[in-house]
């Protein structure tokens, strides 16, 4: 019995690359959302961490995210990545409104996966780590409370910081950074696999 318990509470790092995964998927409708940037019939209900997330059923931005999730998650399990950029532009004039950092930093964990020394795991349990993510998602909901209005059309994008030497696909563009004038951050709370953590920065432009 306690050979399968211990299984059952062996996060690899792939496994901690699906659960980032998951919650940049929730956590980019629901800025996408709770922003405006599309009109709010364009979402459907759903639950998940415990809590009603809006997601997009546009199926040009559900085929988007799909791309760039795919990609990130290939990336994090090799954890090649250090920060995926959720950028919102003003659709007219081209300006950064917005950006949603996620950082991504490396953890030991604390166990190795059986006969490889090289690939650590983590027995974090993950309703604790579900825990912390509906903490986080609350919080996006909370932002709306005191960040500016975007009273304009916007879009938006998103780029994933590699470390250097990442094969980049083909259909891919490089690009440099973000620059916001009169930037404000607000931090939001972070949260962990035991192999990787996630902290969460929203960087926006102060109403002139």
């Amino acid at each position: 019995m306690s050979t399968a318990q211990a299984t059952k509470n062996c996060i690899t790092l792939k496994g901690s690359a699906q659960i980032i995964v998951e919650y940049l998927k929730y956590g980019i409708n629901s800025i996408l959302f709770q922003r405006g940037i599309y009109p709010a019939e364009n979402f459907d209900n759903t639950q998940q961490y415990g809590l009603t997330i809006l997601m997009s059923k546009d199926p040009k931005i559900v085929s988007f995210l799909q791309n760039v999730l795919t990609q990130t998650e290939e990336w994090l399990a090799k954890n090649m990545i250090n920060k995926i950029s959720m950028v919102i532009t003003n659709a007219h004039t081209k300006e950064v409104l917005e950006c949603w950092d996620f950082k991504m930093q490396a953890e030991a964990g604390d166990g190795v996966e059986a006969g490889d020394p090289t690939k650590q795991t983590s027995s974090k349990q993950l309703s604790r780590i579900q825990n912390e993510i509906r903490d986080v998602m609350r919080q996006i909901s909370a932002t709306v409370s005191y960040l500016p209005l975007l009273d304009c059309i916007c879009t938006f994008d998103v780029m994933i910081h590699t470390l250097q030497n990442t094969e980049i696909p083909a259909q891919w563009n490089e690009t440099g950074a973000v620059f916001i004038q009169n930037a404000q951050a607000v931090q939001l709370r972070s949260f962990s696999t035991g192999l990787q953590k996630v902290d969460t920065v929203v960087n926006y432009k102060m109403s002139s």
